[in-house]
C-alpha cells in the first residue's frame, strides 16, 4: 500500500476501501447508507407505509423497553440503529433492533460511535427497494454474527416471518398473516396486534 493510500485510511474503518468509507460517511440525508461485504449500499429512505409499519411495531413493543406496571420489560429497543458487525466491519441499519438489557454494557447509550454489541433481535420491514438486500444480503450477516431472532415484515402482503438462530442457519419458526393477534418469539409475552401494523 502506498503512503498516500495508507494515510487515507479512516482509523475507525482501517480494513475498508477508503472510497467506500467516504461514500458512507458523506451519504446524503435522503438515503440509508450501509456497508455490506465491503461494498457501499445506498437505498432510498423508507416510504410512508414502510415507516408507519416500523413505527407502529416499535410502539407495540414499548412494554419491553419502557415498562409500566405489569409490562415484561427487559429489553432496549432502538429505531434504525447503525450497527457495526464483525472486524471489517459490515455497517447495517435494521429498521428496529433489540438487546436484552442485561447484555448492554456501561456506555451503551453513548454517542461517540455506533453500537458494536450484537443485538438479540432485528426487524426489517420489506419494501420493493429493500426486500432483496434485507433477505439475501443482510440476513446472512445477522446470522453469522449470532443475532438470536430476526423478523421480516411485509406491509404490502400483511405478513410477519419469524426466524430463530440455529447453528446451521436461520430456522423459520412461524409465518403470521392477516389481522389476528399473535405471540411471536422473542416477544411472546405480549400478544401483537397485526391489524395495527397494516392500518393506514
Amino acid at each position: 500500500m502506498s503512503g498516500d493510500a495508507a494515510r487515507s485510511l479512516n482509523p475507525r474503518f482501517p480494513n475498508l476501501d477508503p472510497a467506500v468509507v467516504e461514500g458512507y460517511l458523506q451519504a446524503p440525508a435522503g438515503v440509508v447508507a450501509e456497508i455490506i461485504a465491503g461494498e457501499l449500499s445506498l437505498l432510498p429512505r423508507p416510504r410512508r407505509r414502510h415507516a408507519r409499519t416500523s413505527s407502529r411495531l416499535g410502539a407495540r413493543l414499548a412494554g419491553f423497553d419502557d415498562p409500566r406496571e405489569g409490562d415484561p420489560g427487559g429489553w432496549v429497543i432502538l429505531d434504525e440503529p447503525e450497527i457495526e458487525f464483525g472486524p471489517k466491519p459490515d455497517v447495517l441499519t435494521p429498521d428496529l433492533a433489540g438487546w436484552r438489557r442485561e447484555r448492554c454494557p456501561p456506555g451503551f447509550f453513548g454517542d461517540d460511535e455506533d453500537p458494536t454489541v450484537v443485538p438479540d433481535w432485528v426487524c426489517e420491514v420489506l419494501s420493493p427497494s429493500t426486500a432483496r438486500t434485507d433477505r439475501h444480503r443482510k440476513l446472512p450477516i445477522y446470522h453469522r454474527e449470532g443475532v438470536g431472532h430476526a423478523w421480516l415484515i411485509d406491509p404490502a402482503a400483511h405478513t410477519l416471518e419469524v426466524f430463530r438462530h440455529t447453528p446451521g442457519g436461520w430456522l423459520l419458526v412461524a409465518t403470521f398473516a392477516g389481522a389476528e393477534p399473535v405471540r411471536a418469539e422473542p416477544f411472546e409475552a405480549v400478544a401483537l396486534d397485526l391489524a395495527a401494523l397494516w392500518a393506514h
